[in-house]
């Protein structure tokens, strides 16, 4: 359902009591009673999966398609591992590391840029679609992977890091096609109704602050400059642990709002955020949602409020996206913690 984005984030501030913006959709695989295997490979089921979610959570403030960080790089050649209940990885890169430098960059030159439809990426674009005529009540947001995480999953992701100051120029021939592909997949998903796109740039949260505004933030802001209107919402999200010191160039991409993982204090990150962007976070989906308890995931997510709620601007949620086989006690006890705090 069409709807203004721009108000959408205003009313994330506005909002006395906030709706809780977990990243959930793997753990639909247990409310149908199938794997994730099956999951990934069906656009019906996902878009299904995606409804259950949002019937059983009526408090959650958008529904969120699988962070499926493998379906970029799987287009571009990348190997991935799928399994029954693990979100798929990627387990080798695209340009080989035991080659010389010059043959690498022959290979970065070379390398094509995927046409939309290619791989899995139609399944999951298909699944948006079918989810959009499901789900009325929120906003729908597709999933996608972020430019240097996708050139570090091409590269492998440790040498990715080396490459920035040894091989930069390669990098950045891999990034220009990263960027261009991830840009023509936001802008499929748009086309078939999505309401915005959770853009995924994990592996940002590993560079300096000088690198990462060179090798993520630059590239991020191409793509939400290309995608972003009134009527299409931009979330960056970053779960690494040097998130809290590349904020610079994380809020120069331009998003509506931003996400943040457990590998930081949330209640630092919204004393050095602007007041006037929406910023969430960030419950450890590892250690409480899947390997918690309802007692410690009610803990935890009101210890989290309580430092954090104080910032108009700041939304609970999730760390990261909440692994397929997270219980839904847990799950429960999240959003049941969020009541508790806002009564």
């Amino acid at each position: 359902m069409k709807q203004n984005m721009n108000q959408w984030t205003q009313a994330l501030i506005s909002a006395p009591m906030k709706k809780a913006m977990p990243v959930l959709s793997f753990p639909s695989i247990q409310l149908m009673g199938i794997t994730v295997r099956e999951l990934i490979a069906n656009s019906d089921v996902q878009a299904r999966g995606m409804k259950a979610v949002a019937d059983r959570t009526p408090k959650a403030g958008g529904a969120v398609s699988l962070m499926d960080l493998s379906v970029e790089a799987e287009c571009f050649g990348a190997p991935i591992r799928v399994s029954d209940d693990e979100v798929p990885t990627v387990i080798g890169p695209v340009i080989s590391t035991e080659v010389e430098e010059d043959e690498r960059m022959e290979l970065a030159e070379a390398l094509a840029v995927p046409e939309i439809g290619a791989g899995r990426t139609q399944i999951y674009i298909d699944a948006i679609e079918k989810a959009t005529g499901l789900i009325a009540d929120r906003p729908v947001f597709a999933g996608v992977i972020g430019p240097f995480s996708l050139a570090g999953r091409l590269l492998d992701v440790t040498q990715s890091l080396i490459y920035c100051y040894e091989e930069p120029d390669m990098v950045h021939v891999i990034l220009d096609k990263a960027t261009a592909f991830i840009t023509k997949y936001i802008l499929a998903y748009k086309a078939v109704g999505a309401n915005g796109v959770v853009i995924a740039e994990p592996l940002a949260g590993l560079l300096s602050p000088t690198l990462a505004q060179e090798f993520s933030g630059d590239y991020c802001k191409r793509i939400v400059d290309a995608v972003r209107d009134e009527n299409f919402a931009v979330i960056y999200h970053n779960c690494g642990n040097t998130a809290n010191i590349t904020l610079d160039s994380i809020f120069s991409c331009g998003a509506n709002a931003y996400h943040f993982g457990n590998a930081v204090d949330m209640s630092e990150i919204m004393q050095k955020a602007p007041g006037d962007i929406p910023c969430m976070g960030n419950i450890d989906p590892a250690g409480e949602f899947r390997n918690g308890t309802p007692a410690s995931i009610r803990e935890k997510t009101l210890e989290v409020m309580r430092s954090c709620c104080g910032h108009s601007n700041f939304v609970i949620s999730s760390g990261c996206d909440i692994p397929p086989m997270s219980g839904w006690d847990n799950i429960d006890a999240f959003f049941a913690a969020v009541d508790e705090f806002y009564a």
